[in-house]
């Protein structure tokens, strides 16, 4: 049996995705951490078990993933963007679901332990480490507002879309006036064409459905 890496293996890991560790990743590593503890799941995982919802992006997405084994690239992690340091770990065996958050004065009571830091930036880096998980993360247990098993849907669900003729994947693509269109054409495109493209040159769909080049105008 493999043995389960310790905090101390965790953050290595995380560390080494940044060059160094912050704050923030240790955070990340403590919830993971907590989530496997909390649902009685053995993590980081192997499998698709466990499903992280993330409110932000950057450091503490990496520390959960490490912790966890949930990432983006296996589909086992989605981005809120709510702006907060917190995720929700749902156990898709179960469908229990825990969120969990730093508590309040849990940045505080990192600086409290570690009066040998140099500054605080390093004493909130070495508390996450030393206190107690219930000393600097809150936890709940939730039920989801949303259809995991739609997010999650079923390998090789393809479809064409009507307008850009380009395909989308796992069961994203919605119906208007008939047609199955992508997001983009529905109207919920976060981009624009560009009337000139800064690179100088782009790929087009011919009308004979081969890639063929265009050249803009300087």
């Amino acid at each position: 049996m493999k043995e389960k890496p310790t905090m101390g293996d965790l953050l290595e890991q995380t560390a080494a995705l940044h060059r160094h560790l912050c704050p923030r990743q240790v955070l990340g590593v403590r919830m993971g951490m907590l989530a496997g503890e909390l649902l009685g799941v053995d993590l980081p995982q192997s499998d698709k078990r466990v499903f992280a919802f993330m409110e932000t992006d950057g450091c503490t997405c990496d520390g959960v993933a490490i912790a966890s084994g949930a990432r983006v690239g296996r589909r086992t992690m989605r981005m809120m963007d709510f702006g907060k340091v917190a995720a929700t770990f749902v156990d898709t065996f179960t469908g229990a679901a825990v969120r969990i958050w730093p508590h309040p004065a849990s940045r505080l009571r990192a600086i409290a332990a570690a009066p040998d830091a140099p500054d605080r930036w390093h004493a909130q880096l070495l508390g996450y480490q030393r206190l107690p998980a219930e000393d600097i993360l809150v936890a709940a247990p939730v039920d989801l507002s949303v259809d995991l098993a739609a997010i999650i849907s079923r390998n090789g669900l393809r479809a064409a879309c009507a307008a850009c003729g380009e395909e989308i994947s796992n069961g994203r693509e919605v119906m208007r006036e008939g047609l199955e269109l992508c997001r983009a054409c529905a109207g919920e495109a976060y981009y624009m064409p560009a009337p000139a493209h800064p690179i100088g040159r782009v790929l087009t769909l011919g009308q004979n459905a081969a890639i063929t080049e265009a050249v803009t105008p300087a």
